[in-house]
């Protein structure tokens, strides 16, 4: 018999160590795979289409909303994210787990569209000083985004409450067997 596929959704604040922790995560073992959103921002330097994002125009995003063909999907400084039903289906479908790198509102979305198949976790910075840390040390914003992206973090935190768990992201190592866990449980 296969196995029930899960989608977890780990959500943060920009600079917490989401990506890093999917990362690490997709290293457990070949259950986990990766959801590639969609988006309508131009590619990072170290970025590739179909592997960090689907890179496709604002035309074609809205035309995938019109379609019903998004899971989920905000608007985020100026552009649009979102995850393809198509990628959530087969996952689940094949007994994966598909680990969501994705926004806040994205996973609350989510979660009332695949409630029973949805494991919510909010990752938190060890302090206010580690993240702006972090941020800095990531090199891929400027100071004018780093402050858009840190005005969000008490909306985030707000919502975060109707996450199912929450996660302080201090030990990378603890932080995964946090999650194992609570994957175990479900």
């Amino acid at each position: 018999m296969k196995s029930q596929g899960l989608l977890l959704s780990i959500a943060a604040p920009s600079g917490t160590g989401k990506t890093t922790v999917c990362h690490e995560l997709l290293k457990l073992n070949d259950r986990f795979v990766f959801s590639v959103s969609c988006t309508t921002r131009s590619a990072r330097p170290n970025e590739q289409d179909g592997v960090d994002y689907h890179f496709i125009s604002r035309r074609q995003f809205q035309a995938n909303i019109r379609e019903g063909k998004m899971a989920e999907w905000q608007e985020v400084f100026g552009n649009y994210y979102g995850t393809l039903k198509s990628s959530v289906d087969e996952a689940l479908t094949n007994g994966k787990i598909l680990l969501l790198d994705i926004e806040v509102k994205g996973t609350l979305n989510l979660k009332k569209l695949y409630p029973k198949d949805t494991v919510s976790i909010f990752l938190l910075p060890p302090s206010g000083a580690e993240l702006d840390r972090r941020l800095q040390k990531r090199g891929t914003d400027d100071s004018q985004s780093i402050a858009l992206r840190k005005a969000r973090i008490p909306h985030e935190l707000e919502l975060s409450r109707q996450f199912d768990y929450q996660i302080v992201n201090d030990k990378l190592e603890h932080t995964i067997n946090q999650i194992r866990q609570i994957i175990e449980e479900h």
